[in-house]
């Protein structure tokens, strides 16, 4: 059976839409600033990769707005743009043949946060009724598939940062298994609040470089010193081929591999053995085609950035067979469980563009990571074949690979 890619949408720290992040991510720009979400200033950490502009009654009802927090707002943007992009808005198709995978590593964390200090300051009759349903990870399919009536398959991925990808590979299996013809992918994040910045900081997993934010998130740089942390969402609509094609429906790519593992390792440090497993299980799937370009997980941590960096070339035999490889987090941060949707997405539309995004701050070579990482300036490329990395706390890691329907 082949599953095919027929929509896509996205909304992260650099644009709004698919279209004005990508063209923003190939121009070396980058959404890490200063945050504004709240008072950072006594924080050892002070900057983030946040969503500018946006408007959630664009997306949803006024009354509901409040019953959703910022990561299922976010979803429900991507999701829109995903779901007019597919064409299948306005036409028939069995609802109940038609799913949603949604993805998020922590959920509405704000709102956890929020309503825990109302509980402790002001007492149990101000927690908001409306709290957990809005910080409840599976709440953002709930809120999309009502939005477009998609009664099939509901389920939701909470593996960290691996989780965006796995939503994608939960779509290819529920397809596959004969319980939908079609899914929409949803990964969404909103995390960057007083607890999560903290929480991430004090595990020493972010970078510090609070006075120089434009080139705080630099992956693979010798002087890389973490991550910075990011919201927003990626979305993707995935069904059948056949039916992709007898409705005349665009097609950006075919799903023709996946790949999931767990390191059995360490809560927070990934082993080389389970990211480069997760890659040979979907090269293998794909048939052991020529790879050619990776979306790196590349999340800009000296961890990391080393470790993805031997995989891959164990993967593949050695340096000089490695296929180029970016990150685009130098962008958009480390947007947490909905990174794998999102640079899914990115590497969709550099497939359909022939051109590879740059890895942007990329200044000092570190000897660990020696791949061509298509340093500060896009490439144009002929792009048959790409791979995209996730993997999260706990040992979970994520792979997919997509190939260009001629």
């Amino acid at each position: 059976m082949r599953i095919v890619v027929t929509g896509i949408g996205m909304i992260n720290a650099v644009g709004n839409n698919k279209d004005e992040a990508f063209e923003n991510i190939l121009a070396g720009k980058t959404g890490v600033d200063k945050i504004t979400h709240f008072d950072a200033s006594e924080y050892t950490v002070q900057i983030a990769a946040e969503v500018k502009n946006f408007d959630p009654s664009e997306v949803m009802d006024k009354k509901e707005v409040k019953k959703a927090d910022r990561f299922i707002q976010l979803g429900m943007k991507a999701a829109k743009e995903a779901m007019e992009d597919s064409g299948l808005i306005g036409t028939e198709y069995d609802k109940t043949r038609f799913g949603i995978s949604a993805a998020s590593g922590i959920g509405g964390l704000p709102a956890i946060e929020k309503n825990s200090v109302i509980l402790e300051t002001k007492g149990q009759r101000r927690v908001s009724p409306f709290f957990i349903p809005s910080a409840l990870v599976n709440m953002l399919g709930g809120f999309i598939s009502i939005q477009y009536g998609l009664q099939g398959p509901n389920t939701s991925s909470v593996t960290a940062c691996a989780a965006g990808t796995h939503a994608i590979t939960e779509a290819v299996k529920t397809i596959k298994s004969g319980m939908a013809d079609k899914i929409l992918v949803v990964g969404a994040e909103a995390a960057i609040c007083p607890i999560g910045v903290v929480g991430f900081a004090n595990m020493k997993a972010l970078s510090t470089r609070n006075d120089d934010p434009a080139h705080a998130s630099r992956p693979f740089d010798a002087k890389r010193d973490g991550f910075v942390i990011g919201e927003g969402a990626g979305a993707l609509v995935l069904e059948k081929y056949e039916d992709a094609v007898a409705r005349g429906a665009k097609i950006y790519g075919e799903v023709i591999g996946i790949g999931e593992s767990g390191d059995a390792h360490h809560i927070t440090a990934p082993s080389l053995e389970g990211p480069m497993r997760a890659m040979k299980m979907a090269w293998d799937m794909a048939g052991n085609p020529k790879i050619d370009y990776i979306n790196a997980h590349g999340t800009s941590t000296p961890t990391n950035d080393k470790n993805e960096t031997a995989a891959i070339k164990t993967l593949f035999g050695g340096k000089e067979n490695c296929p180029p490889v970016s990150s685009t987090k130098g962008a958009t941060g480390h947007c947490l469980g909905a990174a794998g949707s999102i640079e899914a997405v990115i590497t969709l539309m550099a497939m359909e563009r022939g051109i590879i995004p740059p890895t942007i701050n990329y200044e000092e070579p570190d000897e660990n990571c020696d791949l061509d990482y298509v340093p500060n300036k896009p490439r144009e490329a002929e792009i048959n074949v790409a791979m995209s990395n996730s993997f999260g706390f706990g040992g979970t890691n994520g792979v997919v690979i997509f190939k260009k329907v001629k």
